[in-house]
């Protein structure tokens, strides 16, 4: 799967919490939404002045952040239904230490042929 294949699909399944998600497809979609983020600080602090600590509020990373939400969500429960986990297991997150485990799952190669969670593999 290509750069914007992968953003294409993530965009155009940005609710879709079901089927699997490949390590490409999860990647691309990660980085875009960093760069995407990244440039909205730099604009906010461009715009509106200060740094983060001053403008605590930074209007275009908040909404950068609140419209990714979903999408980066739903996109990471995929990619754990692709290593053959349950979508729950991204709570695990909450733990802090639990970052390292989905970092790992997040770089695994996913499981060939069907799993569970292969019914919405389009």
């Amino acid at each position: 799967m290509d750069f914007m294949t992968s953003i294409t699909t993530c965009l155009r399944k940005f609710a879709t919490f079901s089927g699997r998600a490949s390590r490409p497809e999860f990647w691309y979609f990660t980085l875009t939404v960093w760069l995407v983020s990244i440039i909205a600080m730099v604009l906010d602090q461009a715009l509106f002045g200060g740094s983060a600590s001053e403008n605590p509020s930074m209007p275009l990373t908040s909404v950068v952040n609140l419209v990714a939400f979903l999408p980066v969500l739903s996109v990471s429960v995929r990619r754990l239904h692709d290593v053959n986990r349950s979508g729950w297991w991204y709570l695990i997150a909450l733990t802090g230490v639990g970052v390292l485990l989905l970092l790992y799952w997040f770089a695994k190669k996913g499981t060939e042929g069907e799993n569970g969670y292969s019914l919405a593999m389009a």
